[in-house]
C-alpha cells in the first residue's frame, strides 16, 4: 500500500512543481530581469507589481475557440435516445462552462483532468480538475489507456485527501496532518475511515479522464506559455528600461557654467539653483552660460517592446491583432481569415484531441446510466465561421456559376420559391 501511495505522491508533486510556473506567469507574477544587482536594489521594489501581461491572450485566445457544441451518435442503440441522454448529462452538469475551465487548465498548464462517477442519488456526475491535484499513468503497451490515477486535496477540516483510481476499485486515503502535500509522507496516509475506504467500480475502467495539451506520444502535455515566457521575461525587461528612462533620462536635465558655486561645511557643492517654473535663475557675471541636455528618446524602447509582442506570436501562433493593438481601421474579414490561418490550424488541432477525450467522457457517464456500447463523436463549433455577408457572397458566385435559383435560396436559408414563381 505504501509503495502505490508514494508513486501517486510523488507523480502529484512533480505535475504541481511544473505547473506552478505557468500559474504564476498567466497570473501575472512574473521574474522580473534587471541588467544589474544595483537596478535590481534601487528598482525592485517599485516595479515589483509591475508586468505587460500577453500571458492569458495566448491561452484564451484558443481557448475562446473550443465550444462543444453536441455529440453526434456513431454506434449502438437507439441513437436517438442516446444523444438525448448525453445531451441532459452535459447539461446536468453545467458543462456548457465547465468545459471552458477544463479546457483553459489544459492550454495554461499543459495537462488538465476530469472525473466521471455516480453522485448519491445515482446520476452521471462530471467533476473538472486541476493538473497539481492529479497524475495519472498509461500503459507502455498502449499509450494513452490509462491504468491507474491519482488526486489529493485539502478536505475542509484541515486533513489532507488521496484517492487512488483503478478499473477494478476507488481506494480512499487520509492524513490527520494538516500541512501541503509536499510536507506529507506516504506512511502518514491511512484508509479513511469516515468514508467507504475501497469502493468497487463494476465498470471496468478507470473513471478518469486526461486532456493532454499539444503532447508527444506517451508523454505529458505542453502548456500554451512554455515558448512564451522567455519572450514575456523579455517585454517585461524593456518595459522596466523605459520606465527607467523615463524616471531619470527623459526630464531635459539643465547646466550652467561661469557662475560661483558655493561649498558647504563639508566640502561639499551648493546646488545654486532650483528647477521649477516659479524659480528665476539669475547669474551675476556676464559670461554665465545656460543650457540643457536633449530628453532620452524611447521611441526605440516601443520599438522593441513591440517586436518582443511579434515573437510571442510567432512562437505561439496567437494572432499578432490580439497582441498588438491596430492603429488603422480592421481589417476585411478575407485579411483576417489569412492572417488566423495558422492559429485556426492550431485550434482544430486541440479539438481532435480534446474532442476525443471528451467523447469518452459522455460514452463512460452514459454507461454509469446502463446504456453500453454507444460510440459518440464531438461536435464543435466552427472556429471560423462565415459572416452573413461572406455566406451570401459565396452562394451568389455559384449562382453566376450555374447553381440553380431554387438550391441558391435553400442554401441561403429562405426555402424555395412557391409555386415556381419569384416575388419579383
Amino acid at each position: 500500500m505504501n509503495e502505490r501511495v508514494e508513486k501517486a505522491l510523488a507523480a502529484i508533486r512533480a505535475n504541481a512543481a511544473r505547473c506552478t510556473r505557468t500559474e504564476r506567469y498567466y497570473d501575472g507574477r512574473h521574474d522580473l530581469r534587471f541588467a544589474t544587482e544595483k537596478f535590481r536594489n534601487t528598482f525592485g521594489s517599485l516595479f515589483r507589481e509591475f508586468s505587460l501581461n500577453l500571458c492569458p491572450v495566448v491561452c484564451d485566445a484558443v481557448r475562446d475557440k473550443l465550444e462543444v457544441d453536441r455529440f453526434a451518435h456513431i454506434t449502438g442503440r437507439d441513437p436517438d435516445a442516446s444523444a438525448h441522454a448525453a445531451a441532459r448529462i452535459w447539461e446536468d452538469n453545467r458543462m456548457t462552462l465547465r468545459s471552458g475551465e477544463v479546457h483553459k487548465e489544459a492550454l495554461k498548464n499543459g495537462d488538465a483532468y476530469v472525473i466521471v462517477w455516480p453522485d448519491a442519488y445515482g446520476r452521471p456526475a462530471i467533476y473538472a480538475n486541476r493538473a497539481a491535484a492529479m497524475a495519472v499513468t498509461s500503459e507502455d503497451e498502449r499509450p494513452g489507456r490509462i491504468t491507474e490515477a491519482a488526486k489529493v486535496w485539502r478536505d475542509p477540516d484541515g486533513s489532507m485527501r488521496l484517492t487512488l483510481y483503478y478499473a477494478d476499485r476507488i481506494e480512499r486515503y487520509r492524513s490527520e496532518r494538516r500541512d501541503t502535500t509536499a510536507g506529507i509522507e506516504a506512511g502518514e496516509f491511512r484508509p479513511a475511515s469516515d468514508v467507504v475506504s475501497v469502493v468497487d467500480n463494476p465498470f471496468g475502467i478507470v473513471p478518469v479522464f486526461h486532456f493532454a495539451n499539444n503532447a508527444d506520444l506517451g508523454q505529458p502535455g505542453r502548456s500554451e506559455l512554455e515558448a512564451a515566457i522567455p519572450i514575456q521575461d523579455g517585454l517585461n525587461k524593456s518595459v522596466l528600461d523605459m520606465l527607467v528612462a523615463m524616471e531619470f533620462a527623459a526630464f531635459r536635465q539643465r547646466w550652467a557654467a561661469g557662475i560661483e558655486v558655493e561649498i558647504d561645511q563639508e566640502g561639499n557643492a551648493v546646488a545654486p539653483f532650483r528647477a521649477g517654473v516659479e524659480h528665476l535663475w539669475i547669474a551675476g557675471d556676464p559670461n554665465a552660460k545656460f543650457g540643457d541636455f536633449a530628453s532620452a528618446e524611447l521611441d526605440q524602447f516601443l520599438k522593441v517592446k513591440d517586436s518582443f509582442r511579434v515573437d510571442i506570436a510567432s512562437v505561439t501562433g496567437t494572432p499578432l491583432h490580439y497582441l498588438l493593438p491596430r492603429t488603422g481601421g480592421l481589417p476585411s474579414g478575407e485579411s483576417l481569415r489569412m492572417a488566423e490561418s495558422r492559429f485556426i490550424a492550431k485550434v482544430r488541432d486541440r479539438q481532435r484531441a480534446f474532442g476525443q477525450v471528451w467523447s469518452d467522457v459522455m460514452e463512460f457517464a452514459l454507461r454509469t446510466q446502463g446504456i453500453a456500447g454507444v460510440s459518440l463523436r464531438t461536435v464543435w463549433r466552427d472556429p471560423a465561421p462565415l459572416s452573413e455577408r461572406e455566406t451570401l457572397e459565396n452562394i451568389r458566385i455559384k449562382a453566376e456559376l450555374g447553381l440553380p435559383r431554387e438550391a441558391a435560396l435553400a442554401e441561403a436559408g429562405y426555402g424555395t420559391e412557391t409555386g415556381g414563381k419569384t416575388n419579383e
